[in-house]
């Protein structure tokens, strides 16, 4: 792969998260296998390839690559304007993140303990998901800027609901850390848009 598509790789994986958090705060469901697909990143430790991060290929980012693709486009009628808000918020506070050692160690600490719950539970089972939405409190909602996520209160006020929600945003920070690993900038989504749009579309028609 070219560090190109190894870059929408990484942000495939950051847009599918932002994608899941606005269809669950909106419909206050998605399926256990697009929730196992985001979380399942943050146990990976030691990947041979960006795509061994996200299970060895991409195939199950391409609703993912489909919202950046949107975004990148910037049709009015399509664009995906929370999605995309969640997604520019997540690369801010992955900034911060970084530039907190202290707060990396704690998370590499939980991860651990995490990772021997999924082992027992299932990552998907409501005590793993609990526990990644507590270290997403612990850590990223400790900052000044906030994530606020639109839906319908019905279901945001779902414990169950905001613990996936939380999980999701953390899993986003994921494959916003592993973006900015590869050499992804932000100013990338203004000024590389043509040659990232051209290769969004060899992802999404193999």
């Amino acid at each position: 792969m070219t560090p190109l598509q190894e870059q929408l790789v990484a942000l495939g994986g950051l847009f599918l998260a932002a994608h899941l958090v606005h269809k669950l705060a909106h419909s206050g469901q998605i399926s256990d296998a697009s929730l196992e697909q985001m979380l399942k990143p943050l146990l990976v430790t030691n990947p041979q390839s960006t795509l061994d991060v996200y299970g060895g290929d991409d195939y199950a980012l391409r609703e993912g690559y489909r919202t950046l693709q949107a975004a990148l486009l910037r049709d009015s009628h399509n664009l995906p304007r929370e999605s995309l808000r969640y997604a520019l918020s997540l690369l801010a506070l992955e900034q911060q993140f970084a530039r907190r050692p202290d707060l990396l160690q704690l998370t590499g600490e939980r991860l651990e303990r995490i990772s021997q719950q999924a082992d027992l539970l299932g990552i998907t089972s409501a005590g793993v998901v609990g526990a990644f939405a507590d270290l997403y409190q612990d850590t990223i909602s400790t900052f000044n800027q906030r994530i606020q996520v639109h839906g319908e209160m019905r279901y945001l006020q779902q414990d169950a609901t905001a613990a996936k929600i939380r999980a999701l945003l953390f899993a986003g920070i994921r494959s916003a850390r592993l973006w900015r690993q590869l050499g992804g900038k932000r100013w990338h989504l203004l000024f590389k848009r043509g040659a990232m749009l051209n290769a969004l579309q060899q992802r999404l028609s193999h």
